[in-house]
């Protein structure tokens, strides 16, 4: 029959072809491999319909995570030496990691001296991570921008790098729209011996000039 033989539990071999001196003794060996190959197709019937359920259970909740996490945080590594000295101190070494908070900014709140991750202006691809030194409202002495003195418009902030000249930030290209924030830095993660909180500060010499709630 081009078969040498069927496992049926694993303890005994039946020989197919070969020759039988009972009829009824074959008949019932062969409705016995007939019952055994049917409860080995129910078997692997059941099998792959979990497996299938497995399969897509796993597909379907793997996005769902995927999208809860990026709403609430996710870790960046910080590269450059826009933000030094704050974070990537040390030249050479390895680069900071830090959480960015995104829900706490899903309403674009955010204060004075927050360090931001927002889109780039310049590259919609790429994301940006800067200190925020102005709000709507805020009169900023600029630093190298074409006006020396700017009043943040409605709908933006305007943010820098801590280490001026090495930053592309609100300096090249102005007042960024509060709907390319993307998350608030809220703590440094690694290197291990780099981790702390990310509390707002801004540098002495970055202060504000005047804010219209100092006119309130």
């Amino acid at each position: 029959m081009g078969v040498t033989s069927l496992s049926s539990t694993g303890s005994c071999k039946i020989q197919l072809g070969a020759t039988c001196n009972c009829s009824h003794a074959c008949v019932l060996i062969q409705g016995e491999i007939t019952l055994q190959f049917f409860q080995m197709a129910q078997q692997t019937s059941a099998w792959r319909r979990y497996m299938q359920a497995f399969i897509s259970g796993f597909f379907v909740a793997v996005p769902v995570t995927v999208t809860l996490l990026d709403k609430l945080a996710y870790v960046a590594r910080v590269e450059g030496a826009s933000m030094q000295p704050f974070l990537n101190p040390d030249v050479g070494a390895q680069c900071d990691v830090v959480l960015l908070n995104r829900w706490s900014v899903k309403n674009y709140h955010v204060q004075r001296g927050d360090i931001v991750s927002v889109v780039s202006p310049r590259n919609p691809k790429q994301k940006i991570i800067k200190r925020v030194i102005g709000l709507e409202g805020d009169f900023i002495r600029t630093l190298g921008y074409k006006n020396q003195y700017v009043r943040v418009p409605d709908g933006h902030f305007w943010i820098e790098g801590d280490h001026h000249g090495h930053s592309l930030d609100s300096n090249s290209f102005g007042p960024v729209s509060v709907g390319l924030l993307h998350g608030r830095a809220s703590h440094i993660i690694w290197p291990p011996n780099r981790w702390q909180h990310i509390k707002p500060s801004l540098l002495p010499n970055r202060e504000l000039l005047y804010t219209e709630e100092d006119g309130e």
